[in-house]
């Protein structure tokens, strides 16, 4: 039996277009325990993580899906004769502070970025990245926003708190400029001759 449960659980993630959770496949296996699920799960990602295979089975998201490793994006992308759909610079600084902010209001977005971002907000939503979360208790009842679970999806997230915390983004770049070395300094006798030369 848990074989063929563990063939039922892979053949429902294959033929969804997007992450199921243990719940999610519960509602399709009623007679079956979360335990049970769960375990099978496991053991799928075990089996895709053994055989080295083009892709693995991911947590995303809140659930379970089929993701194909970073290399062959290229190859894919190639068949499927599309670019990915890339997000301008303030699209993503936008982004970022909705998902570290959130829930946000548009006048605080903007009052971060220092620049009018209804326009980005409108193409995020289409984008499916944000949502409406609600209206707040102030005059006029301002929209909140938040991030969407598509969002956790794109940039393979398990949840908003995978998100990387601000102090590992500040030693990063700190990391960085101790890494760029400035040109080692000419020994002074060297120099003394350079300027004895230059002033003959």
């Amino acid at each position: 039996m848990a074989k063929s449960l563990k063939l039922i659980v892979e053949a429902l993630l294959f033929a969804s277009d997007k992450p199921l959770s243990p719940p999610d496949i519960h509602v399709c296996l009623p007679d079956v325990s979360l335990a049970d699920i769960k375990s099978a799960l496991k053991v799928l990602r075990y089996e895709y993580e053994a055989m080295a295979r083009s892709y693995s089975l991911r947590e995303v998201a809140g659930g379970y899906q089929f993701r194909s490793h970073a290399e062959y994006g290229p190859y894919i992308l190639k068949m499927l004769q599309s670019s990915p759909t890339r997000l301008s610079r303030a699209a993503m600084e936008t982004l970022a502070i909705i998902a570290y902010k959130q829930p946000i209001l548009r006048q605080e977005v903007e009052k971060l970025r220092g620049v009018d971002v209804g326009g980005i907000l409108k193409n995020l939503l289409e984008k499916g990245l944000i949502r409406i979360m609600g209206r707040k208790e102030l005059p006029g009842r301002p929209l909140v926003y938040g991030t969407t679970k598509r969002f956790l999806e794109v940039f393979d997230l398990q949840d908003i708190d995978s998100l990387p915390k601000l102090k590992e983004i500040q030693a990063l770049g700190t990391d960085e400029e101790e890494n760029q070395q400035s040109p080692p300094e000419e020994p002074a006798e060297n120099r003394g001759e350079a300027e004895e030369a230059a002033n003959q």
